[in-house]
Formats: C-alpha cells, structure tokens, sequence
C-alpha cells in the first residue's frame, strides 16, 4: 500500500512511500491527485531527507545510554569517560542493549544516517538493525557529540527511485530547525517503516 507523508509547513515537498523506496515527490495535491488511493498521514512542520550524525562511534561504542529502570540511579542522559567504560563492561550483553538504546535516541532526533568508523560488533549490529545508513566523516567534527550536533547535516534531497529515508521536525523553516535543533522531531522514517513517532 501506497502512503504519503505530507506536513504542515512544507506541502510543496511531500512523499509517496511504497515499500522500502519513494515512489514519488512532488507537491502534496499533484501527488494526491496522481496517487488517489495512497493512504495520508499529515504531519506538523516540515519534512526533510533526515540527518547524519556525525558521532558514531563516541555515542554507540564509548558511551553508555541507561536503561529506563537505571535512570533513578544513572539519570536518563549518556554517560561518557571511565563511567561509561565500566558500565558498557559490566555484562556481555551492556554493551549491545546500550547501542541499541543509543540508536533509538539518535531516530528521535531525525538521524537517518551515522558516520565514524564503528568497530564494536553491538554497534554495527545496532545500527544495521535500524536500517541506518553509514556514510563517510566529515574531516572535521565541530563540537562535543551530541543527538543534535551543530551544525546539523542534513542528508542530499528526496527523490523517487531512492531509499524511503526521511525526518519530520515540528518547526516552520529550516532556518528554525537549525536554531531549535534536532530535538524538534515528530517522525523518523527508515525503509520506508516509521521508527520514531513523537507522542
């Protein structure tokens, strides 16, 4: 079944999603009235190809992402340096259920894409799972890593025929997506399946 994703903000750039691919992109009443029968699903704000971040490794491998039952104890944010060292080596499995935490946070933030060379089997495994692509480093990183870094790189445009990739952020432009960060997502879509929805 067809699907189109249309937001608010940004009706002029919708998508058709069939399968794993976009089927089309164009203006949302030009892709309505060429796909009748596509089921709708409106957003608010704008939606764009999604982002790459840049932090892979330093956010799948050297940092540990508590579980919810951990956050009285660990708090809810990732814990880097030595701390996160002991804890990733505390069980065999801490390591994977922490990548895989990790790379839940990082599609709620719109990443669609991560970069750094991963070396630890539980990320890649994790990251493959999600259906992340990986992409090359930037040859400079601006700041600490972080699920909204700065700047935010946004992924090349939307076309059909690629791969249904795509992030929904609740802002008016993408000049407030830059000011207000990645944290603004509503929707993350990965293989033409939605893997975050905003509450």
């Amino acid at each position: 079944m067809l699907t189109i994703h249309v937001c608010e903000a940004s009706p002029e750039t919708a998508v058709v999603v069939g399968g794993a691919h976009l089927a089309a992109v164009g203006p949302y009443e030009a892709l309505v009235a060429d796909h009748p029968r596509a089921r709708v699903r409106r957003w608010p704000g704008i939606l764009t190809p999604g982002l790459l971040n840049p932090y892979g490794p330093e956010l799948l491998e050297q940092a540990y992402h508590p579980d919810p039952r951990e956050a009285d104890r660990l708090g809810t944010e990732p814990i880097f340096g030595e701390r996160a060292l002991a804890l990733l080596g505390a069980n065999p499995s801490a390591r994977g259920a922490s990548a895989r935490r990790g790379v839940q946070r990082m599609l709620a933030h719109g990443t669609v894409a991560v970069a750094g060379e991963l070396r630890s089997r539980a990320a890649l495994d994790a990251v493959r799972g999600a259906g992340l692509a990986v992409a090359a480093r930037p040859a400079t990183l601006p700041g600490p890593a972080s699920f909204s870094p700065v700047p935010l790189v946004l992924l090349p445009g939307l076309a059909p025929g690629k791969p249904a990739r795509f992030a929904v952020f609740d802002v008016p432009d993408r000049g407030a997506l830059v000011r207000d960060g990645a944290s603004t997502c509503v929707a993350t879509v990965v293989g033409g399946r939605l893997v975050y929805r905003g509450r």
